[in-house]
């Protein structure tokens, strides 16, 4: 199983900025190895996020995005106490979930 996600969601107004950082490798499959294989593409295929159950964000991502991506988004109506979960999930079927509570 993957390291957890470190998330951080901050109220701001009458929005909250989330920002997320992902432990993930995120290999394209265009590397090789020290003998010359090349190491198989594994990387986060999808992530979601939602705002007390509700979802807020859908994305697909491919092979271009960098090892332990960073991902920030703003949702309106978030106040102080409300809780984000973030989800992704990879090309090999591993899938990771944490929750934060907006300070």
């Amino acid at each position: 199983m993957a390291d957890p996600m470190r998330i951080r969601a901050q109220a701001q107004g009458d929005k909250a900025v989330v920002r997320v950082l992902m432990s993930h490798e995120m290999e394209t499959g265009q590397r090789k190895d020290a003998s010359g294989k090349v190491i198989p593409a594994w990387h986060i295929s999808e992530v979601t996020a939602t705002h007390n159950g509700k979802p807020v964000l859908s994305a697909e991502w491919g092979p271009a995005v960098a090892k332990n991506p960073f991902l920030q988004f703003t949702i309106k109506g978030a106040k102080a106490g409300d809780k984000v979960a973030v989800t992704w999930k990879d090309n090999r079927g591993d899938t990771r979930t944490d929750e934060a509570t907006v300070s």
